[in-house]
């Protein structure tokens, strides 16, 4: 007896899978809402609440991504990032989760809570940020440039693993700007090409990037990711 044509209820059930499996994610990738530290221009750590500028700032964006298919949002857990997020899901609506993976790089110890104009601060950014050193550079405790791309890669991964429907990702200005790097550029990005990047590429308090994985095209340059706008501001 030949074999009927007709897909098994298996047969079928496995290609929704795939094909679902295969769907684009797309990313919101928002920076946090100015905080009162930002406001003074002083140097933060990992605490640190929103202005009210800031919370206007969060409400501003909530309220442009409401009408999207919005699924979850993943933010850093710093308090800046947190407030962030409960506001945006004031009308977003769906589950929040915080990973390490998103925080703000770590700033040198000494550092912290000084104002970005103090001698000191501004030596010690000027040999982090704005000089061209060897990729494994270190002022003092820092995060520094392999710490921050190894993070990058492991929460692309992380992102990669979320499941269809858009996600929003609260995170801050210069690990924002890693991983949009990283995404581009792979293992072929290095100090010198990071510096240049960041410079000339300033992710704004609240602002959208936006970017998505295609996972059919994970054996491309960039591993399927796209970045599609930087920035946006609401």
């Amino acid at each position: 007896m030949l074999p009927s044509p007709v897909l098994s209820v298996s047969a079928v059930a496995l290609i929704i899978i795939l094909m679902l499996l295969m769907r684009p994610r797309r990313f919101y990738l928002v920076r946090h809402g100015e905080t009162v530290l930002n406001a003074e221009r002083i140097r933060q750590g990992e605490t640190g609440g929103l202005s009210k500028n800031g919370e206007h700032q969060a409400e501003r964006v909530g309220k442009a991504l409401k009408l999207l298919p919005i699924r979850r949002i993943i933010s850093s857990p710093y308090q800046r990032a947190r407030e962030t997020a409960m506001i945006l899901n004031k009308y977003l609506n769906v589950s929040v989760v915080y990973s390490p993976l998103l925080a703000e790089r770590r700033n040198p110890t000494k550092i912290i809570g000084k104002s970005i104009t103090d001698p000191e601060v501004v030596h010690v950014v000027d040999q982090m940020d704005l000089a061209y050193h060897e990729d494994d550079f270190r002022v003092s405790d820092e995060e520094n440039f392999v710490d921050l791309k190894k993070r990058a890669r492991k929460c692309l991964r992380l992102l990669a693993r979320q499941g269809a429907g858009a996600t929003v990702v609260v995170t801050h200005h210069h690990f924002l700007k890693m991983l949009l790097a990283y995404l581009l550029y792979r293992k072929r990005l290095h100090a010198g090409d990071f510096a240049k990047l960041s410079f000339f590429n300033t992710a704004d308090n609240a602002g959208v990037t936006i970017c998505e994985y295609h996972p059919w095209r994970m054996f491309s340059g960039t591993r399927g990711w796209e970045v599609l706008s930087f920035n946006e501001q609401h």
